[in-house]
């Protein structure tokens, strides 16, 4: 499942390869996969794509015609990617939207989402704003140390699902809050409000290097993740305990890393993260 860094990193090659350029058209396969403004479809045509923006999972894709601006909100959601043309795609029936470019460094960018969890959105600026304050809380890689501290500490709620709620902490999911715990040494189910303040700092600063990091190496293809170039991201190679259960503990303490089914999946070391912090 795409998390924060595998959106960063479709960003980051859409604004290399796509800034600048003219969209000739804005094809939509099946009319449920855009969750709103299908009906302003046709406004996009001719329009120059501006700017491309990460919230959360979701990248925003900004085109200008005139002095008008709207957007196209791509969730990656479960399965969701964006690929270009010269990506292979496995099931080409799962293709829901084509968006075609003149000028730029690719002719074509296409959704596919297979089990379809992600949607659309075409959104004028008021109503990005509204699904922005909606659906994201803070980007954990430009929150503030002192309301991260007030974050974490304000909350009475289990730490894990904590990290993965996006309405207060966007764009972290099961694979990189797992790794961030166990390099923090905080078992899944502390509670935020009990930690101690050199706790939470230390939370707060291997967040922002672990999703830095799985950023550098192209996020982390897990399952279904592919870059819209069609290449793999690496950062599966560094991880040091998702997916890992039955294997022993990277730091060496003599444990073995064990699993535990919540809401999604826990993997940690029973001796490294334990419940006191």
């Amino acid at each position: 499942m795409p998390e924060l860094p595998e959106a960063e990193v479709v960003a980051q090659q859409l604004r290399e390869r796509l800034i600048g350029a003219r969209l000739t058209e804005l094809w939509i396969g099946r009319a449920d996969i855009v969750r709103e403004g299908l009906k302003s479809a046709s406004w996009y045509r001719g329009g120059s794509l501006q700017s491309v923006d990460r919230y959360g999972k979701s990248v925003a894709l900004g085109f200008q015609r005139e002095s008008e601006v709207r957007y196209v909100v791509a969730e990656l959601g479960m399965t969701g990617l964006l690929l270009f043309e010269s990506a292979q795609i496995k099931h080409a029936q799962h293709v829901h939207a084509r968006l075609s470019f003149a000028g730029g460094k690719e002719a074509e960018l296409r959704y596919w989402n297979p089990r379809r969890f992600g949607r659309l959105s075409l959104l004028d600026p008021e109503e990005l704003s509204r699904y922005v304050s909606r659906r994201f809380g803070y980007d954990p890689l430009k929150v503030t140390r002192e309301d991260f501290m007030a974050l974490i500490k304000g909350r009475r709620a289990r730490l894990k699902p904590l990290l993965m709620h996006q309405q207060t902490i966007a764009g972290i999911g099961n694979i990189y809050a797992n790794e961030i715990l166990f390099r923090a040494g905080l078992h899944p189910n502390s509670l935020a409000s009990h930690l101690r303040r050199v706790k939470i700092e230390q939370l707060y600063e291997i967040t922002q290097a672990v999703l830095q990091e799985a950023i550098v190496w192209g996020g982390s293809s897990v399952r279904d993740f592919f870059a819209p170039d069609g290449k793999e991201g690496q950062y599966k190679r560094f991880h040091l305990i998702y997916g890992k259960e039955g294997q022993p503990c990277p730091n060496y303490c003599g444990r073995v890393i064990r699993r535990f089914q919540s809401e999604r999946s826990s993997f940690f070391c029973p001796r490294c993260q334990g419940w006191k912090s």
